[in-house]
């Protein structure tokens, strides 16, 4: 049988769905473990989250991970995010990505290199320099891994550093578990309140004209605001991207004194229900890796890492 280690884990459960002519009748599932109780066993399955009582378990054991994106789906969805986060300045290099946003947040002021830079290497990073001394920011690189892997060689030749690790994170809109009906309502806007922009304000470190835009200039957005006896107590962002498939959600704030009370899952799920209505099926995230705090949060909502990245910046 499993034991706590085993949460955030795939597994695959052997369950008893019922009895013909005296004999059990057996049914199979595979998906992420995120709760192990003495009573029941939920998984994040592609279908949706399954609640299976231990009663009904015949045998469950832990498996090997699932077989890493291939390179065309990681392309695929770093392109999503950068839809769903644009910046106001933009270039290309080949099929490269340059941006730009006055310096506010790595992703939209770093390049993206994912495909063909239609030079050697070398060079195309020496491009990237030059783009960005133009515009007086310190070049940055965004790494998808493996995909860039070549790419992140090159930059520890030339001494530049890294970022903490950031997962990308994934999850089947039909695998995050229902509303919790004692939490308040989560209210949704097409456009961010005042006192919207002041909580994300508070932890981007202050909102220049170009986070206005990379907040606000995408087609398929709303903006979550969950209050209580009155006051903003959590927030949220969602987009709907990558051909109408995923759902970005950024921006998932709770203020300090208003944690621990689910707030931030009820935010969520209500980004979720809009992004189901809008046809997306998928959602993704970004979180440092050594955010553990937030990494639980993601995982017990069925959440699983799709890729990593790191942000590289070039020496002084």
């Amino acid at each position: 049988m499993l034991r706590q280690q085993d949460v955030g884990h795939r597994i695959v459960v052997r369950r008893i769905v019922g009895i013909r002519e005296g004999r059990p009748l057996f049914s199979d599932a595979l998906g992420e473990l995120v709760e192990l109780s003495e009573t029941h066993i939920t998984l994040a399955t592609d279908r949706g989250r399954l609640r299976v009582p231990v009663d009904q378990v015949h045998r469950a054991k832990r498996v090997p991970p699932a077989r890493r994106p291939t390179a065309a789906a990681v392309v695929a969805l770093e392109l999503a995010a950068d839809e769903a986060w644009p910046a106001p300045v933009r270039g290309r290099l080949g099929d490269w990505l340059l941006r730009s946003a006055a310096g506010w947040t790595g992703r939209a002021n770093s390049a993206l290199p994912v495909g063909d830079p239609d030079r050697p290497l070398p060079a195309a990073l020496d491009a990237v320099q030059r783009w960005y001394a133009e515009r007086g920011q310190p070049a940055m690189v965004n790494t998808p891994l493996p995909l860039a892997a070549p790419v992140g060689a090159e930059l520890d030749a030339r001494g530049w550093t890294a970022r903490p690790p950031v997962l990308v994170q994934t999850a089947p809109l039909t695998a995050l578990p229902p509303g919790r009906p004692d939490l308040p309502p989560v209210g949704l806007a097409p456009t961010p309140s005042a006192e919207w922009l002041a909580v994300a304000a508070g932890r981007k470190g202050g909102l220049p004209d170009e986070a206005r835009h990379v907040l606000t200039a995408v087609d398929r957005i709303r903006f979550a605001h969950l209050h209580v006896d009155g006051r903003l107590l959590a927030v949220g962002r969602g987009t709907v991207t990558g051909e109408g498939r995923w759902l970005g959600l950024t921006l998932i704030e709770v203020l300090p004194e208003a944690r621990r009370r689910g707030f931030a899952g009820a935010v969520m799920r209500a980004l979720a229900d809009w992004g189901r209505a809008e046809g997306a099926t998928h959602a993704f995230l970004q979180v440092e890796q050594r955010n553990t705090g937030a990494v639980a949060l993601y995982q017990g909502l069925g959440f699983t890492t799709h890729h990593t990245y790191l942000t590289r910046v070039a020496p002084d």
